[in-house]
């Protein structure tokens, strides 16, 4: 794993962070019912020590979702209360080294166009808790 050090922001900018990830590694898209509303398009930051919120902690707002039948909630959502937009989500899970980030890419403000169309897409059937599996039809999401 080779990570590089990327900025990134929500759409009006109160929102700024820093994020050590490796695209090449890959990204992922899922079919569960809040990505899917959310066209949701996600590389991860795998340990807490590779996310830094850099400005507007002020500037958040969470949302937790519970699934139905599951007992709690998996990741908390951050969102810039001006602009709306998703900046991240985090949750905790071993093999994502704990604590964990996940990163919206188009968040990412210096990727550049070469290393986002080489970056993998896995896309995973969260809608029906295959996170190891891809859902059957995946141009929908």
């Amino acid at each position: 794993m080779l990570l590089k050090t990327y900025s990134g922001s929500c759409h009006c900018g109160a929102v700024r962070y820093q994020a050590d990830l490796d695209l090449r590694a890959g990204t992922v898209r899922c079919n569960c019912s809040l990505c899917a509303k959310a066209r949701a398009w996600f590389t991860f930051a795998k340990g807490a020590e590779h996310f830094r919120l850099t400005e507007g902690a002020d500037a958040l707002t969470h949302y937790r979702w519970t699934a139905e039948g599951k007992p709690h909630p998996f990741l908390t959502y951050a969102f810039c209360r001006t602009c709306g937009v998703r900046i991240f989500a985090r949750g905790e899970m071993e093999s994502l080294g704990g604590t964990f980030h996940a990163v919206p890419v188009p968040t990412i403000d210096n990727a550049t166009p070469d290393e986002l169309a080489a970056a993998p897409i896995k896309y995973v059937d969260g809608r029906h808790d295959s996170y190891d599996q891809s859902p059957e039809n995946t141009q929908i999401i």
